[in-house]
């Protein structure tokens, strides 16, 4: 069976016979963990273990572990700062900024690769613009050149330990004053003044280090009356054709309210899936879930099923192994010389 077009969650640590039927369906192709889901570092083996059983190939597992307020393994994971604080190393010194965020996305990649665990939804690679607080300290830094150093060093940083990259949100949501979660942002700017917000995706695909980009639910009213997820103008037009992108496009979670104005929730998933999206998430709302699969249960994309399948973990270190190797304390004793994450989480 192969993936299908939906990512979805589940409610607990364990997986409940609902859980089980709902995954086995074909338009299922992938699950995405959250705090609610995880115990320790045992029962999130055990756990990931139990959805790859499910199926063959086996879902993509997927978590939103970016680092300071978005990081949703704590007890039992190193304590990943905010981007910003790589940015600000970066000011300090380059060389030193550029092995840090390489650092910080092998430590990341490892820990995760070791419970199981295929992708991890970072870089953030939205600009600080200083006016968005949801993204605020999960920017690398406010200069288009160095947010793309620093996540080519961070996706490669990935890479090495063998998870994928994908890069948020795409073309920038680091200019809105609204957060997507709650109302869906209008960015007024024209194509032009875009472009510093699209430079480190260039810089990226460019390198060869992006596996997957995330796209935004923000509307950018010069260039589309639609918001990004559901807009071929951005998906196919900007991002597959003048940049080039080749790899697998994540519509952000439909369950956020910027998406509520378009339909029903299977006509948000299609219509991100029209624009060129490969895969949608539907978070915490299980009907809206059983609906969307439902709907797409015949749904078919060739090129789609190619980008997905790329996206599987390569190897598995044990965990004990990775944490007496000399590479984990390194980069474990560099990153906690500059980590202080605050306790919030988002829920994307």
């Amino acid at each position: 069976m192969s993936l299908g077009p939906v990512m979805l969650d589940i409610g607990d640590a364990g997986l409940s016979p609902a859980d089980r039927r709902l995954l086995r369906e074909p338009a299922v192709g992938g699950v995405i963990l959250f705090s609610r889901n995880y115990r320790s570092p045992s029962q999130l083996s055990d756990l990931v273990g139990e959805i790859r059983a499910l199926r063959s190939p086996p879902l993509l597992v997927a978590v939103d572990h970016e680092g300071g307020r978005v990081q949703r393994f704590r007890d039992g994971f190193s304590a990943i700062p905010p981007m910003r604080e790589i940015g600000h190393a970066y000011d300090r010194d380059a060389d030193t900024g550029l092995a840090l965020a390489r650092q910080a996305g092998w430590l990341i990649a490892s820990e995760l690769r070791a419970a199981g665990i295929d992708l991890c939804f970072a870089p953030c690679v939205d600009l600080d613009w200083g006016v968005s607080d949801v993204i605020g300290n999960r920017a690398f830094h406010r200069r288009p050149a160095v947010v793309g150093d620093l996540a080519v060093s961070f996706c490669r940083g990935l890479r090495s330990a063998g998870m994928a990259a994908v890069a948020k949100h795409f073309p920038g949501h680091g200019a809105v004053v609204v957060d997507s979660h709650e109302a869906l942002p209008v960015d007024r700017r024209d194509y032009g003044e875009l472009l510093d917000d699209i430079a480190p995706y260039d810089r990226l695909i460019e390198s060869g280090a992006l596996a997957g980009v995330m796209t935004a639910h923000v509307e950018y009213r010069e260039i589309d009356s639609l918001p990004a997820s559901f807009s071929p103008a951005w998906v196919r037009r900007e991002l597959r054709d003048r940049l080039g992108f080749g790899g697998a496009v994540f519509c952000d979670d439909l369950s956020m309210k910027a998406t509520r104005a378009y339909g029903s929730m299977p006509e948000r998933a299609k219509r991100a899936l029209d624009a060129g999206c490969d895969m949608v998430l539907v978070c915490n709302d299980r009907d809206a879930a059983i609906r969307v699969v439902e709907a797409l249960a015949g749904h078919s994309n060739p090129p789609s099923l190619v980008r997905l399948a790329r996206l599987h973990g390569i190897g598995r270190p044990l965990r004990e192994s990775l944490l007496a190797s000399d590479e984990w304390r390194a980069a474990s004793a560099a990153v906690s010389q500059w980590s202080d994450p605050p306790p919030l989480e988002l829920d994307s």
